[in-house]
This record gives structure tokens, C-alpha cells and sequence, in this order.
């Protein structure tokens, strides 16, 4: 009885089918189409990334600066590259809109800022930085992941990784250094409190044959969210944090009972919407986090792990956002991971995807998150002499021109 059952079920399938297969002279040449336009992308794209050559800049800082992280901020304005050319260049070509990595490093304790682009934009980034922060240094330097090859449970390095995201919606704003105070004029040293001083104590408390990476990739944000209720259009980060102000004066409201009475906002409302305000005021960058922590030679501290979980924590705000883990390369529960099989495979994606610095684009393609230049400037600027880490390097002393008069 069951094959007749099995039969008849085959001619019901076959029968809905059969129109299907038909119309395909209709329909095929579509398909096939949008397969090869993706197939076509993926390739040009692929060949215009390893085109690109990718420098490393560090950035060597004087013991003392007195600018507030606004100045970094006006340094970031210069990675809003939006420029793709033409549409014959995105098609034909590969172009892909730039994008950079600014990355806080520390090795063996010793913690560096680094900046890496595309060689085309060293000079604009490096006059940025000489205008905002004169006797700072900027070399160029060798790539520092080159030196850590990274094997799996076989190899000599011990790898731990994760990624972060922002808690609530992009628009909604994380604590900057507006909100820490620090972009007021004439306050001492002693008594600004700078958010980043904390992840640097962190990365120069590391010990030997300790390595921990952080990256922030970035590049100019773009209309990709899904327009409600609509089958095409796209809307940007902007469009959404109107949205949102416009559901807050709606659930004021609705709340009073009377359309037509004046919009009563309660303090919080009334602060989410300035803040909301504030943060779709700048310009945005489409962003994605990493942190690494790597060891060997059985140097392995798993509290560093918690720390490294707790990285951007000083950031966050109940009422507003802040910026949370997405991914981790571990499991909660044993029976998750049959002999570590999924981990594995985790770090070693995770440690491909930070040579890279591939987020945006394949082969590690992942969903960004927005940050507006303020946001930016906090979680990545140069400290002034409040951060006084002993590992945290600075130039002894400052470079100047000889004088005009010097006899020759």
C-alpha cells in the first residue's frame, strides 16, 4: 500500500510542476541572468579588492596632548570616502566604495595605534593627523599580523575572538566624550575623565607572548535598511532616527488619550530625542568591530577574556546604546561543539576575516553597524597625558626646525 501512496504523491508534485517546467523558456533566461550578474560581481569584486595596496601606518604620540578627542574627530572626517565612479566602474570594473581599519593593538604589553588604508589616501590621512596633533610621528610600518600565523589547536598560538554590535537601533546614540565632558576647554588633566584610558590599561596590563588586537573597520554609511511596507527603496540611518523620534512623539500621544492636545514628553523622551537628534547630525560611518586575544608558550589568561568581553563597556548607556557582543568564538554548553569542531573552525574564520579586514565585502561579508564621527572619536582617538600606562609608547621628545639664523 505504500508505494501507490508514494506514486500517487509523485504524480500530484509532477502535475504541480509541470506549468512550472512549460513557461521555463519564460522564466530561465531570468534566473540564469541574475546568476551570472551575481556570479560576474562577485568575480570583479574579488580582483578589484587584491588590486588595492594596503598600507599600515602607526601613529607615535608626544608625552603630553592637550587636545580633546574633537580633533580626532576632525581626523576621521577624512576616511568619509564615498567616491565609487561611475556605474560602468561598478559593474565592469569592481569598484567598491573605501572603506579602513583603525586598530588599537598590544603586543607583549606594549600597545600601538595603527591606520590602514589604501596608499592612495597616505597623504591626506598624515597631513590630518600633522594638523590636529603637529608633534605627533606617522611611519609606516609592516603589517604586525604577518608575524602570527595562526594554526588551529595544533599550532603554537592559543587564539580566543569575538565581534560586537550595538545594542539598541543605530540611531540611537552611545556615551561619547560630549557626555564624558571632555569637550570642554581649560579643564586640568587631573580632572577629565577619558573613556579610552580604561581599554588602554587593559591592553598594556598584557604580559609576554600576549598579543590582543582590536579593529574598527569603517567606511561611509550607505542607504541599505529595508523601507517598511515597501517592496523596493532603501532608507539610511538618518531616515530611520526620524522614524524613531516620530514613534516617541506618537507613544507620548497616544498616551495623553487626545490627538489633538499638546505632545506632553517625559524627560527620558525628551533626551532620547535630543540625543537622536544630535547623532543623525554628523556624518555616519557603517562600521564593524573585532577584538583578538592570542598567546603561546602556555601564557593563556582566561581573564583576559572577560576583559576583552568588557572592552567597549564604558561606552554604554542604559537609556540610550551601547555596543555589545555579537559573535564569540566559544560555546555555553559542551554538547554545542562535538571535540571543538565548531571552534576551530570559528577562530580560524575569525583570524582570516582580521587579516583581511574583510566585513563589508566578501569573503567575510557581515552586517555593519552605524557610528557617527562623535561616536567614532571617542572609542578611537589619542589620549592625552591623563592616560599615563607605562607601556603605552610616546615620543621622548619633540621634533622641531632648526632656526633660520643657524650659521652654516
Amino acid at each position: 500500500m505504500i508505494l501507490p501512496d508514494f506514486l500517487g504523491l509523485f504524480d500530484n508534485v509532477l502535475a504541480i510542476l509541470k506549468p512550472l517546467i512549460s513557461s521555463a523558456q519564460y522564466w530561465m533566461p531570468f534566473v540564469l541572468g541574475a546568476f551570472f550578474v551575481n556570479f560576474w560581481l562577485r568575480y570583479v569584486r574579488a580582483k578589484w579588492i587584491s588590486s588595492i595596496k594596503w598600507i599600515m601606518l602607526e601613529v607615535k604620540l608626544p608625552k603630553e596632548i592637550y587636545k580633546s578627542p574633537l580633533a580626532m574627530e576632525v581626523v576621521l572626517n577624512s576616511l568619509y570616502q564615498t567616491g565609487r565612479g561611475e556605474w560602468n566602474e561598478w559593474y565592469f570594473q569592481g569598484r567598491l566604495t573605501n572603506w579602513f581599519s583603525l586598530e588599537l593593538v598590544s603586543i607583549d604589553g606594549v600597545v600601538h595605534f595603527f591606520i590602514r588604508t589604501n596608499v592612495i589616501f597616505k597623504d591626506i590621512i598624515e597631513a590630518q593627523i600633522y594638523a590636529q596633533y603637529p608633534t605627533a610621528e606617522v611611519y609606516e610600518v609592516p603589517d604586525y599580523t604577518k608575524y602570527v600565523d595562526y594554526k588551529g589547536k595544533d599550532g603554537e598560538w592559543g587564539l580566543w575572538g569575538l565581534e560586537f554590535k550595538l545594542a539598541k537601533d543605530d540611531a540611537y546614540p552611545i556615551k561619547t566624550y560630549f557626555d564624558y565632558g571632555l569637550d570642554k576647554e581649560g579643564v586640568k588633566e587631573e580632572y577629565k575623565t577619558d573613556p579610552i584610558t580604561s581599554m588602554l590599561e587593559f591592553l598594556g596590563s598584557i604580559g609576554k607572548n600576549e598579543q590582543i588586537w582590536i579593529q574598527i573597520l569603517v567606511q561611509p554609511t550607505s542607504k541599505r535598511f529595508k523601507k517598511p511596507g515597501k517592496w523596493f527603496g532603501k532608507r539610511g540611518w538618518k531616515d530611520e532616527g526620524e522614524e524613531l523620534i516620530e514613534k516617541i512623539i506618537k507613544k507620548a500621544k497616544k498616551r495623553s488619550g487626545d490627538e489633538n492636545a499638546p505632545v506632553m514628553l517625559t524627560e527620558l523622551e525628551n533626551n532620547a530625542i535630543k540625543a537622536i537628534e544630535r547623532n543623525i547630525s554628523k556624518l555616519g560611518f557603517d562600521c564593524g568591530v573585532r577584538g583578538i586575544y592570542l598567546s603561546k608558550d602556555g601564557a593563556f589568561k582566561v581573564s583576559n577574556i572577560f576583559s576583552l568581553l568588557g572592552a567597549f563597556r564604558q561606552y554604554s548607556s542604559n537609556e540610550l546604546n551601547g555596543i555589545k557582543v555579537s559573535h564569540a568564538t566559544s560555546f555555553n554548553f559542551p554538547w554545542q561543539d562535538f571535540k571543538d569542531i565548531r571552534t576551530t573552525g570559528l577562530k580560524k574564520t575569525i583570524f582570516d576575516a582580521y587579516k583581511r579586514r574583510s566585513f563589508f565585502y566578501l569573503p567575510h561579508k557581515k552586517k555593519p553597524f552605524v557610528l557617527n564621527t562623535e561616536e567614532l572619536a571617542t572609542i578611537f582617538h589619542f589620549p592625552g597625558s591623563v592616560a599615563e600606562t607605562p607601556t603605552f609608547g610616546r615620543i621622548v621628545s619633540k621634533k622641531a626646525e632648526p632656526p633660520a639664523n643657524l650659521p652654516i
